[in-house]
């Protein structure tokens, strides 16, 4: 085997999970069974806001088939006034989200939950659940959650000394942007809207529990983290954290959505009042209702520059929308929004807003993509008012190594301003257009994380390699590890496997999310894998009876050096393998740690299009996507992320969104209705990459998979305006938009 064979970091090789996938064999969380199995559904608030004065739960048991009914007392009570930290999230939010406690807080929210022999049973028997409400006055947008005579949430939201749906708040200042402003030539402000618009995932949220008579209880579903899992069942549900095993199932997409739970510590109590195995699945219309969108929001930025091209301050306010519980990304609004740039003077400000909307959850760069939006539109309109273009604009004030952020940081190498410079060669940058096309370019940051990770890597007895790690692979992480593993080992992919562990078989790690995981299981393989390394050369070394300093590892096998070069045969790691046993036994090493030194992504979108006048309609032509990925591992991974991310900000900007009833409901809760793009709505999306290794990690890995959906909104929104002349400050820009922004009739309904 020669050495360029063995050369894999950066090769595209086949997914560790592709056959099983494509051919059905793959299990889901809704693939799992047990005998003895029941079914548990859940019984939903009708109101968006109602005071719960009582629940009647006898109807409901006693109708045959019943085995368990469950409401709010049966879990943990966290008092509100006191902070339960657990990752992200807080025990408080989560208890009250899981099932109504004080006041049902959002249309659809849980109430109670039943476990019957079958699902049409359990069905049934919610419907038999007797609830007493005080409905009461409801807001759904935000502008109706800030003003003065809103209906409040809840008593204990204070802000500025008094009951508010203003649930917190975020600022970010830098150097003194009164003095930016009067420094600038030219001024823009502007305000702006998003709709909260949905994860997507395919995979509705499932699971399996079994508590056995001492307790011990295992959890099978569909999650960003089965540690994540284990450890918000045990608070929500009392159980011990020790009691609990949590097996992740293949994910069928979370996109952030994921990673909070909705089922798991409830089918726990079912199981373990009714002493059997409980499933639970919700249907499309119960994860559009109750499970986390990201935020809609509204903003103000303003922007001012020299006429030279200088940016010389920029202010920023977002209001996120938290839905019915604290919680809103406005870190990711305020943190990101001008992250790009070298800018002396920033002022960002962020308001966590809680109105009755279902809890929101992440989604990809959570917050990110919506201060970009308003902030590179406004930067568009800059360039454009002192007439520069968008992309030389963007380029003198990019953000460099020594740039310091407005929330912090001092940049490192950093590969930004290359992003801006691909897209100004690329012939995309340079196609003609014709009437009523329009080409728009934005940029994007996101943070990126390390964090707590676990690896163990282990060589069987004929010399191939089993590694498992503790993290859901969402994008690519199996087939990115096994490339890095046999790159250290110097051996064939294929004798390299790839599994995820359990919380009762690999150490805690935490969940897929915030562009983490490669960086941080690569490190800890890594890690694991020198240390292997350095136990087989220890073996071989004791095969020839030498020192192990007088071995070396390359290409898939021991090699004496030195005095005794040549004395020896190499040995081989299959060789090597067969005799464990003999010289010491098995050979396998594992690695925990929190990891550091992650560094932040930036991008550069550059996106064409055509609006049909006559139906309003905004079709994308040309999309292509430049990023700085740090190291591309699994290229073709990487530009999947690349281009997953543009589909789903296409999405964004020109469709998608919840719509809310007079009643305070949602309106569209499902795919026929909630108008993802499909194929047939996209064009090519073009990926290029740019690798600017990150100094601080082995391979140089710096995270991909968040930054892909900051900045398509804003391209497209930049786009529109070079396509028709007018700007719109609101999405989605559906066709009615446009067609009144035309002053065309709408279409009759």
């Amino acid at each position: 085997m020669n050495e360029i064979s063995n050369k894999w970091i950066g090769r595209n090789t086949i997914r560790p999970d592709g056959a099983e996938k494509v051919t059905g064999r793959a299990a889901y969380a809704a693939d799992t069974n047990m005998p003895g199995m029941i079914w548990g559904k859940v019984l939903r608030s009708p109101h968006p806001h109602a005071r719960i004065r009582g629940i009647d739960t006898s109807k409901a048991e006693a109708l045959p088939g019943v085995k368990a009914v469950v409401t709010a007392k049966d879990f943990v009570d966290f008092p509100a006034d006191k902070p339960v930290p657990l990752g992200i999230q807080d025990m408080r939010w989560m208890s009250r989200n899981m099932l109504a406690r004080e006041k049902a807080l959002f249309h659809g929210h849980p109430v109670a939950a039943v476990a019957a022999v079958d699902e049409r049973t359990a069905a049934e028997a919610c419907a038999l659940i007797e609830v007493d409400y005080e409905v009461l006055p409801f807001a759904i947008e935000i502008d109706d959650a800030i003003a003065p005579d809103a209906p409040i949430l809840h008593d204990f939201v204070q802000f500025d000394g008094k009951p508010s749906n203003i649930a917190g708040k975020l600022e970010h200042k830098l150097g003194d942007v009164d003095a930016g402003f009067a420094e600038a030539d030219v001024v823009i402000e502007r305000s702006f809207t998003t709709r909260p618009v949905h994860q997507g995932y395919i995979e509705p949220h499932a699971c399996l529990v079994s508590v056995e008579p001492d307790g011990k209880t295992t959890v099978w579903s569909s999650s960003q983290g089965q540690f994540m899992v284990r450890a918000m069942t045990a608070f929500l549900t009392g159980i011990p954290q020790s009691k609990i095993r949590a097996i992740p199932a293949e994910i069928g997409g979370g996109f952030g959505g994921k990673t909070i739970c909705y089922l798991e510590p409830v089918a726990a109590i079912l199981a373990r009042k009714s002493g059997k195995p409980v499933k639970m699945v919700m249907s499309r219309e119960e994860v559009m209702r109750a499970t986390g969108p990201t935020s809609g929001s509204k903003s103000t930025v303003k922007i001012g520059a020299k006429k030279d091209g200088t940016i010389t301050a920029a202010q920023g306010v977002w209001y996120l929308q938290a839905g019915c519980l604290p919680g809103s990304p406005i870190r990711g609004a305020a943190g990101c929004a001008f992250a790009p740039y070298d800018i002396k003077n920033v002022h960002a400000l962020g308001y966590d807003v809680v109105s009755n909307r279902s809890k929101v959850a992440a989604y990809r760069a959570p917050g990110a993509p919506i201060g970009a939006y308003a902030a590179e539109c406004v930067l568009d309109e800059v360039a454009e008012a002192i007439g520069m273009d968008p992309l030389a604009f963007r380029l003198k004030n990019a953000a460099r190594e020594g740039t310091k952020l407005a929330y912090g940081p001092v940049l490192p190498r950093i590969g930004y301003a290359e992003t801006i410079e691909a897209a100004q060669k690329h012939p995309h940058y340079a196609v003609p257009l014709g009437k009523f096309q329009g080409r728009g370019v934005a940029s994007g940051y996101w943070f990126n994380a390390g964090g707590e990770s676990s690896a163990q890597v282990n060589i069987t007895e004929d010399g191939n390699v089993v590694v498992t790690t503790g993290h859901p692979d969402i994008g690519g992480s199996r087939a990115s590890i096994a490339n890095i593993t046999a790159e250290l080992l110097g051996i064939d992919y294929n004798r390299v496997s790839v599994l995820i562990g359990d919380t009762a078989t690999i150490g805690y790690s935490n969940l897929t999310g915030g562009s983490r995981v490669l960086f941080a299981s690569a490190m800890v393989v890594t890690e694991s894998t020198e240390k292997v390394i350095e136990q087989l050369k220890g073996r071989a070394a004791q095969i020839w009876g030498i020192a192990p300093d007088q071995v070396v590892w390359e290409n898939g096998e021991a090699r004496p050096i030195g005095e005794h070069s040549g004395n020896f045969p190499s040995m081989t790691l299959a060789e090597l393998g067969a005799k464990a046993n003999a010289t010491g036994g098995p050979i396998g090493s594992g690695t925990q740690s929190n990891t550091i030194g992650a560094e932040g992504g930036f991008a550069t979108h550059v996106v064409d299009v055509e609006v049909d006048a006559d139906l309003g309609i905004v079709r994308v032509l040309r999309y292509t996507s430049f990023q700085d990925v740090g190291r591309a591992i699994h290229p073709a991974y990487v530009e999947g992320q690349m281009q997953g991310g543009a589909a789903q900000g296409i999405g964004w900007a020109l469709n998608e969104e919840y719509i809310y009833d007079k009643k305070g409901r949602v309106d569209n809760p499902g795919f026929l209705d909630y108008r993802m793009p499909v194929c047939s709505d996209l064009p090519m999306l073009d990926a290029v990459m740019i690798e600017v290794p990150n100094p601080k990690h082995p391979q140089g890995i710096r995270g991909v998979g968040e930054v892909p959906l900051v900045p398509p909104l804003a391209a497209i929104s930049n786009a529109v305006y070079r396509a028709l002349g007018k700007r719109f400050y609101s999405l989605p820009m559906s066709p009615p938009k446009v067609l009144e922004a035309l002053d065309m009739p709408m279409a009759a309904e």
